[in-house]
């Protein structure tokens, strides 16, 4: 099981590689650590990891996948980075920009391609659908363009960032 992470500005990939009662092994942006993980009180943990104690609180912030962690002398913010998250923060990054090329920030299908080279386009017009997660994201052009070239078909299997559409 593998999260990606963000602990106040940093981003990092950790991954349960294996766990035995309190026994845990992670790697942490590939960095391996065997430590004894255990709750003492809800949302409080003891962690032994090179024979050195770190007491943890986590507490929810604003929402399921954000917390904020406190230890002894310093506090984290920490946000679980998933699909949607990735999804919802290409989106607020995109808005107000002029993209040139189309792509999706997560894994997904091609399901309908609403363009051909050489089209005209005009801002706010969907281009391409793209089914993820159980949803069908429709992603349009920010301004009037012409569609330069297409890189998908429909019914294509496409990986997260991958540029499906070129735009001039």
């Amino acid at each position: 099981m593998s999260y990606e992470i963000k602990i106040n500005d940093r981003h990092s990939t950790i991954e349960l590689l294996s766990r035995s009662g309190n026994q845990i092994q992670v790697a942490i942006d590939k960095k391996i650590y065997e430590m004894d993980i255990a709750e003492v009180e809800r949302g409080v943990y003891s962690i032994l990891l090179d024979n050195r104690s770190f007491n943890v609180e986590l507490v929810e912030g604003k929402n399921s996948k954000s917390y904020i962690v406190n230890t002894l002398y310093e506090t984290f913010d920490v946000e679980i980075i998933d699909a949607e998250t990735k999804y919802q923060m290409n989106r607020r990054k995109d808005e107000g920009t002029d993209q040139k090329v189309i792509s999706s920030p997560m894994p997904g299908k091609v399901v309908r391609i609403l363009c051909k080279e050489g089209d005209q386009v005009v801002s706010g017009q969907t281009v391409i659908v793209v089914s993820a997660m159980k949803m069908e994201s429709e992603y349009k052009v920010k301004q009037d363009r012409v569609i330069k070239k297409i890189l998908v078909n429909e019914g294509d299997v496409i990986t997260g960032e991958q540029p499906l559409i070129i735009i001039e």
